[in-house]
């Protein structure tokens, strides 16, 4: 796969000896019918990863979360009041630094704040169950749009797949303003799917929480969302069946996805939890497979790669997660959300996202430091991916400019450590070689 590729400074190839092979390069090996470019970006991603396993120089992708809900329709979101072109942030990396990011994950769903689930213009993925042209759902084109954009190149020549230019009106007649990557290819997509809970009226980022879903009083609720033929597991169905429309149509268009859902499972704070972190975890290991099986199974999709991201175990924010881990056969990627320590305090005194990152090597999986509010790189941690060179690091939103200076930005960006994207990027180099 990397056989040699030259990428920034380094040579980038598989170790020689098998046994130096720790982690499973064919994607095959999970779904036999996995699209040629989800198995080509496994590959890749587990070609660093067992560079860094075998004690090789290793890189690592940056990566840039983009909540497209806030920057269309939240005024107070981000660095200046008022709504924000869509992929705001994704393109805010390149204002700073030069380069784009090498990975965007967009989020789709909670919604902002309307009854049920809508979209934009009508559209392939618009079934006669998800209204069209509501107020705040018009997001979700860019949603689609822009992970086209990013895996296929923006602009880019007619090719029966939306908003080739970056520039089609939404269907409220408000511009839509695509941050193009000079017509080429830029990078990897990812998806998150923040999902109010199942029958919720509601679809917001409120309905994701467990204190407003009804676990927060039936301790059997959970339960009955997990049975087949229960009202409850019909709407888990149909939110799946939206997230899932969305998806298909990303297939249509040959855009593999890193699909990270139910993240944060093993938050303590039911206050601040997702619905799913009610459940327990055989109760947790059961409901990621009902996703599995009806995204994989009854819809088809082999273009995706499957992430799971439990919240750093320190103890505080998160407990430890072994138990929730769906099962090899499940999953693709393991990572952490961590939010429990900074680059200026690492947690208990030690090198920065270095337990994170040691205690996941127990899975035979590549690793990913899924969502931090820090760019890895910077005066207080100039070393973060010596220690722990995580595959991928992906910063969230609006904590780009919010938490980070710029010249740390610019540090991680500038790094032969870092794999960034665009036109030409080192990511697409080696994804290609």
């Amino acid at each position: 796969m990397v056989g040699g590729a030259l990428v920034g400074a380094y040579t980038l190839s598989t170790p020689s000896s098998a046994s130096a092979i720790a982690v499973e390069t064919e994607l095959s090996k999970r779904d036999p019918h996995a699209t040629n470019s989800a198995a080509a970006v496994y590959r890749m991603l587990a070609g660093l990863e067992n560079r860094a396993r075998s004690g090789m120089e290793s890189q690592t992708i940056i990566g840039q979360h983009v909540e497209l809900q806030n920057e269309l329709y939240n005024a107070d979101y981000g660095d200046y009041p008022g709504a924000k072109p869509p992929g705001y942030y994704y393109r805010k990396a390149a204002d700073i630094t030069g380069r784009l990011p090498g990975f965007l994950e967009v989020d789709l769903g909670p919604g902002y704040g309307e009854q049920g689930w809508g979209v934009g213009r009508s559209r392939t993925y618009s079934r006669a169950v998800w209204p069209t042209c509501r107020p705040g759902w018009g997001y979700t084109d860019d949603v689609v749009d822009l992970s086209v954009g990013v895996w296929r190149g923006l602009p880019r020549p007619a090719d029966g797949s939306y908003n080739p230019s970056g520039t089609e009106p939404r269907c409220d007649g408000s511009a839509s303003s695509l941050p193009g990557t000079g017509g080429a290819p830029s990078g990897l997509v990812g998806m998150s799917f923040h999902q109010p809970w199942p029958g919720s009226p509601t679809k917001a980022y409120a309905q994701t929480l467990r204190s407003s879903s009804p676990a927060a009083h039936d301790a059997h609720w959970i339960e009955r969302v997990l049975t087949a033929g229960s009202t409850e597991h019909q709407a888990l169905i149909q939110d799946l069946s939206f997230l899932a429309d969305h998806l298909t149509y990303l297939a249509s268009c040959d855009v593999p996805v890193l699909l990270r859902p139910f993240h944060e499972m093993n938050a303590i704070d039911t206050r601040t939890g997702f619905w799913w972190t009610a459940a327990d975890p055989e109760q947790y290991r059961r409901l990621w497979g009902i996703a599995y099986d009806y995204l994989v199974g009854s819809r088809g999709l082999h273009n995706l790669l499957f992430t799971w991201a439990p919240l750093a175990w320190d103890g505080v924010g998160g407990r430890d997660p072994w138990d929730y881990y769906p099962g090899d056969g499940l999953v693709d990627l393991v990572g952490v959300d961590d939010y429990s320590d900074s680059p200026d305090h690492p947690f208990e005194g030690g090198a920065w996202t270095a337990k994170w990152y040691k205690d996941l090597a127990r899975y035979r999986k590549p690793r990913v430091l899924a969502e931090s509010f820090y760019v890895p790189l910077g005066k207080a941690q100039p070393k973060t991916l010596d220690r722990s060179p995580w595959v991928m690091w992906t910063v969230w939103g609006q904590a780009l400019t919010k938490n980070n200076a710029s010249p740390n930005v610019k540090q991680t960006y500038a790094s032969a450590r870092v794999l960034t994207g665009g036109h030409g990027s080192a990511v697409m180099a080696l994804l290609r070689s």
